[in-house]
C-alpha cells in the first residue's frame, strides 16, 4: 500500500456497504489508526438508513493478523497498552451491536485479533483455503480479548484446543466448528457472500435490527428470562408496521413493501 492510499476502503451499493481493510503489506494488522477508522466507518453506516447490511473484507495475502505486534512493542506503558485492548473491545463491541447485520469475507488467514473480527461478525464465510488461529501462547501472549469473541462463537473445547495450541484450523473445521458459516472454493467467495448480502437487504430492516439485538441480548439469559425477554420483544415486533405489511402481505400472496419500522 502505498503512503496515498487508504487504509480502510467503503462502498455502499443497493443497501449493501462493503468495509475493506486495505493493509495488505502489513497483513492488515489492526493498528490503532485502522481500529479508530473502521469504528468511525461503522458508526457512520449505522446512522445511514440507506445501509442495510456490511460486508467486511479485506485485501492482499491475509484477512486480517491481528493486532499489530511492532506498533505494540514500541509502546513505553501500561497504559498505553491498555489503551489498544480498549479500542478493540470498543471495535468488536460496535460490530455486534451494530444495528444492520455484519457479514464476514475472509478469503485468507485470519489469525488473534482478526480471528475475533470473524467470530464477531454475525454470518462469516470463508475461502477453503482460508485458515484461522490463536496464536498468542506460542509468543507468550494468550489471546485473552479474542477468546471473548471465540468461545460465544464455537464450542469450549474447540475454543480450547485453538487458544491453547495455537495451531490453525482449516475453513472445512472452522465452518465444522460453527466459526463461519460455510467453506466455499475461493472462485465462489464473492457470489456466496453477495448473494447472502441481497438476501438479507431484502428483509425489514427494522426486524433485523430488533432480531439482531434480542439474539445477542437473550444469550446472556437463563432461560426463564430469555423467554420472557423474546416475548416482549415479539409482541412489541408484531405491533410494528412491518410486521403488519408482512403478515398482510403472506396472506395476499404478494410482495411485502417494508417501511422501515
Amino acid at each position: 500500500m502505498s503512503a496515498a492510499e487508504p487504509m480502510l476502503l467503503s462502498e455502499i451499493a443497493d443497501g449493501i456497504a462493503t468495509v475493506t481493510l486495505n493493509r495488505p503489506g502489513a497483513r492488515n494488522a489492526l493498528s490503532m489508526a485502522l481500529m479508530a477508522a473502521l469504528d468511525e466507518t461503522l458508526a457512520r453506516l449505522e446512522a445511514d438508513p440507506a445501509v442495510r447490511v456490511v460486508v467486511l473484507a479485506a485485501n492482499g495475502p491475509a484477512f486480517c493478523a491481528g493486532h499489530d505486534l511492532k506498533e505494540m512493542r514500541a509502546l513505553e506503558d501500561r497504559d498505553q497498552v491498555a489503551a489498544v485492548f480498549a479500542r478493540c473491545a470498543r471495535l468488536m463491541t460496535r460490530i455486534v451491536r451494530l444495528r444492520q447485520p455484519v457479514i464476514a469475507r475472509v478469503h485468507a488467514m485470519a489469525t488473534a485479533a482478526g480471528c475475533q473480527l470473524v467470530a464477531s461478525c454475525d454470518l462469516a464465510f470463508a475461502a477453503e483455503g482460508a485458515k484461522f488461529a490463536t496464536p498468542g501462547v506460542n509468543i507468550g501472549l494468550f489471546c485473552s480479548t479474542p477468546m471473548v469473541a471465540l468461545s460465544r462463537a464455537i464450542g469450549r473445547k474447540q475454543a480450547m484446543e485453538m487458544l491453547l495450541t495455537g495451531h490453525a484450523v482449516d475453513a472445512a473445521t472452522a465452518q465444522a466448528w460453527g466459526l463461519v458459516n460455510r467453506a466455499v472454493p475461493a472462485a465462489e467467495l464473492d457470489a456466496v457472500v453477495a448473494g447472502t448480502a441481497h438476501l438479507l437487504a431484502s428483509k425489514s430492516a427494522h426486524t433485523l435490527k430488533v432480531g439482531k439485538e434480542a439474539f445477542h441480548r437473550q444469550t446472556e439469559m437463563d432461560l426463564d428470562a430469555a423467554y420472557a425477554y423474546a416475548a416482549e420483544v415479539m409482541t412489541a415486533n408484531m405491533m410494528a408496521e412491518d410486521a403488519k405489511e408482512g403478515v398482510d402481505a403472506f396472506l395476499e400472496k404478494r410482495t411485502p413493501i417494508w417501511r422501515g419500522c
